[in-house]
């Protein structure tokens, strides 16, 4: 099988691994959000994240891939608060690192961004940590040889599940319900 192919369905399992997960605990809604304006971000929010995601995979994997969770909640709810301003910024990543640092990015956007109370933010913490670690078991078993091409673009595909699925709780948390017509 061809390497795109095996990462195209490699991508396809994650994210249904991921979404009868969340769907299971009643966070999203049988169907995805269509939110093109939320997936046109992820291109440049990944080239931004790619230095930090990286750096920080090897000693902790499951923050690594966890925080493209928090990141794409943030950007639903910035969607959602106005998007007309946020979305002309240059490094919408970088603007949400910076206030706190990378190792408190789930902090600054459960506090400040999300507006969670101390008890929400522990639940949510606590639904991110369980998505990222079935999703690096999810990774892991693939068997991926570390370093390789193929491990850095599994881990991409991973990660953009992540940020995909953050913005689909954090849309249903705002109300947005998703359904055929």
């Amino acid at each position: 099988m061809e390497n795109k192919e095996y990462l195209d369905n490699y991508e396809i399992t994650i994210y249904k691994a991921i979404h009868e997960f969340l769907l299971s605990k009643g966070e999203v809604d049988k169907m995805k959000p269509d939110a093109p304006d939320i997936e046109d971000m992820w291109e440049r929010i990944c080239q931004s994240y790619m230095t930090d995601g990286v750096r920080e995979f090897n000693g902790y994997p499951t923050v690594s891939i966890g925080w493209m969770m928090f990141i794409g909640m943030a950007v639903a709810q910035l969607w959602d608060e106005d998007w007309e301003k946020y979305s002309k910024e240059k490094d919408l990543y970088f603007m949400l690192r910076e206030v706190r640092g990378f190792d408190c990015l789930d902090e600054y956007i459960c506090e400040d961004v999300l507006k969670l109370n101390p008890d929400e933010a522990k639940a949510l913490t606590k639904l991110v940590g369980d998505v990222a670690v079935l999703a690096h078991r999810a990774l892991l078993r693939e068997g991926f040889e570390p370093g390789t091409p193929m491990a850095f673009h599994a881990y991409i595909r991973t990660i953009h599940q992540m940020y995909l699925s953050g913005a689909a709780v954090q849309l249903k948390r705002m109300g947005y319900r998703m359904s055929k017509l």
